[in-house]
């Protein structure tokens, strides 16, 4: 009999706080997310912009983005201010599969709404263990204000004038 050990390494923790933007929806967008790794203290601010998006989309580029910045797999609290996107990947993302990224409205079947970016996000998600912490958005929360900052001057990159 081998003596295997079951035990795996903990995987590192990471919180990713995330924010969308839009100016006008649709219309010029941003996302920003920070990504902080509590063991070591570091932490890493990114962003980025579209001309024209809708704040949806930017909300599901951020913790897209955030995630595709990990290096490794990785125990990860996603902290969004995004009703859709916690939603989206905890409740409704399963149901969708399902049904080939489809969803019911009223007695017919629709496409899922920014099918794309819901499934790179279905792929990353796969590749860490991921959970969602929905914060208020515009409260006063640091870190999400700071996301909110990061959104709004990525998407001011597109306004005309």
């Amino acid at each position: 009999m081998s003596a295997q050990s079951t035990d795996a390494a903990p995987l590192p923790f990471v919180r990713i706080f995330s924010d969308g933007a839009c100016r006008g929806n649709p219309g010029p967008g941003g996302w920003g997310c920070i990504l902080r790794h509590p063991a070591s203290g570091s932490e890493k601010e990114i962003s980025g912009g579209v001309p024209l998006t809708t704040n949806n989309q930017m909300e599901l580029q951020a913790v897209i983005s955030g995630l595709a910045a990990l290096k490794a797999r990785s125990d990860v609290e996603v902290v969004t201010d995004s009703t859709y996107v916690a939603k989206g990947c905890s409740e409704w993302m399963p149901g969708w599969k399902r049904n080939g990224w489809r969803r019911k409205e009223g007695t017919s079947w629709k496409p899922v709404k920014n099918v794309e970016l819901w499934q790179q996000l279905d792929e990353l998600l796969t590749k860490h263990k991921v959970r969602f912490t929905l914060v208020r958005g515009h409260t006063g929360h640091p870190e999400n204000e700071r996301c909110d900052e990061l959104a709004v001057a990525a998407a001011m990159q597109f306004m005309k004038g």
